[in-house]
């Protein structure tokens, strides 16, 4: 059971545990897709794929950073739950808290094979509106195929 969940916004002294609680989930994204190989480390690649573009929200339990989450106008773009709290609630609480704040339906970009986020996606309202192929985002030598969604 989750005590004291807190989503806020991102402060410059969270970059280290963003980049911890990304780098070990994104390994399981990764793997579930079957591109384990193409890891690479938000410190290598965060500013690149425009995470600072985006407004980045960030969930604590207890006062540890556990997941964040970013969006732009139109896409949620970035959400990550440290391996070690998944199955608790907080990426649901995150990408509850991403649509309220944008207040207008969002697309996303799940991996195909990563059924548990496409999971979390659809239960939360969003569907299904194509499977595109093409490069990695962050890692362009990848090819990668995904499920596009959006919001309703």
């Amino acid at each position: 059971m989750l005590l004291a969940m807190h989503i806020r916004p991102y402060q410059a002294q969270d970059w280290q545990d963003i980049c911890r609680v990304h780098d070990a989930a994104r390994k399981f994204e990764l793997e579930a897709s079957g591109l384990a190989d193409a890891f690479l480390p938000l410190e290598e690649t965060g500013e690149a794929e425009g995470l600072f573009e985006a407004t980045l929200l960030v969930a604590e339990i207890d006062g540890a950073v556990a997941g964040f989450a970013g969006y732009t106008e139109d896409e949620v773009t970035w959400l990550y739950v440290d391996p070690a709290r998944f199955r608790q609630g907080i990426g649901r609480a995150l990408v509850e808290a991403v649509l309220r704040a944008a207040g207008k339906p969002l697309a996303l970009d799940v991996l195909t094979g990563n059924t548990a986020a496409l999971a979390l996606y659809l239960s939360a309202g969003f569907t299904i509106v194509e499977t595109i192929s093409g490069k990695l985002a962050g890692n362009e030598q990848f090819a990668a195929s995904a499920h596009v969604l959006r919001s309703a």
